[in-house]
């Protein structure tokens, strides 16, 4: 049994005439009655009782009539199913993130307007994190704050951004519009511990050395989030990517710094050997997104 003979007892079962089932099928009516005869002895069953007036299907031709449609219906699905996959517009992508910032955000925005039927695993993750991640092929791409480039890994540059001071509403330094560095000389900082991201971590303490001032490191988080609501507790400031301003809290303000600052890459990082489809579609809107901020810049 193949999906040819499936076809054509399909037809006839709809026809309920050899005759007719063949004219639409464009084939000759002998051959047509040879398949289904063949179908039948290779099934053991009859599946149409036929007269020299008439043609019915049998009980057992009316179970297999349900059921061979379902074949179909699942075998012409799994063929679009195949087709899309190749074609890298169904599956899924694990994605890691050191945190959300806008940048992140408009490009998975992006692409899923582009790939809807792809599925997101989303994994907020630190830059060491997602690098062992890569590694171990736990995520497909991460999104980091150094860049990679080895015989293992490679990265782009998605999005660069300059520094923002977080401070307490009721800070001294509050009401100003912006901040002198060297007024922050003595002030308690909340920090990124190093370890889980040490280029980010020496860009801002090397920044804050190029103007002779070491920082009084009093707290350490990993997440920006908890890093914003432990300066809302008074505890302490920070400086954070700008983009971290689209974490709204009461209780914080946040503050450009007078002097320039360093800016802040976001890379994007993946797999040299990653031959994904999916993955590939997802790089070419990273890029777009960014080639896209560049010229609004």
């Amino acid at each position: 049994m193949d999906l040819r003979q499936i076809r054509y007892f399909i037809m006839v079962a709809e026809e309920l005439s050899f005759s007719r089932a063949a004219e639409r099928l464009n084939m000759a009516q002998p051959p047509l009655s040879q398949e289904i005869r063949k179908l039948e002895e290779d099934l053991d069953v009859t599946l149409f009782h036929r007269t020299k007036r008439q043609v019915k299907l049998s009980d057992s031709g009316r179970v297999f009539l349900e059921e061979a449609r379902r074949t179909l219906f699942q075998v012409e699905r799994t063929i679009k199913a195949t087709q899309l996959a190749d074609d890298g517009r169904i599956g899924h992508l694990t994605i890691g993130f050191v945190d959300s910032t806008d940048s992140v955000i408009d490009i998975i925005k992006k692409f899923r307007e582009g790939f809807p039927k792809i599925h997101l695993d989303l994994r907020e993750m630190t830059t060491e994190q997602q690098l062992k991640a890569l590694y171990k092929k736990e995520i497909h791409v991460g999104f980091i704050r150094s860049k990679q480039h080895n015989e293992i890994l490679t990265s782009e540059i998605c999005c660069d951004e300059s520094l923002s001071l977080v401070l307490p509403e009721n800070h001294h330094l509050a009401s100003l519009p912006k901040v002198p560095i060297h007024l922050l000389a003595n002030e308690p900082f909340i920090m990124f511990p190093r370890h889980l991201g040490a280029k980010f971590y020496d860009l801002i303490t090397s920044y804050f050395w190029g103007h002779n001032i070491s920082l009084n490191v009093v707290q350490e988080a990993i997440q920006m989030h908890t890093i914003v609501n432990l300066v809302a507790t008074g505890m302490g400031i920070s400086v954070v990517p700008s983009s971290v301003e689209s974490i709204k809290r009461s209780g914080i303000v946040y503050k450009k710094i007078q002097e320039t600052t360093p800016k802040v890459n976001l890379y994007i990082s993946w797999r040299q050997d990653e031959k994904s489809t999916v993955v590939n579609h997802f790089l070419t809107v990273a890029r777009e997104a960014y080639l896209s901020s560049q010229s609004k810049s």
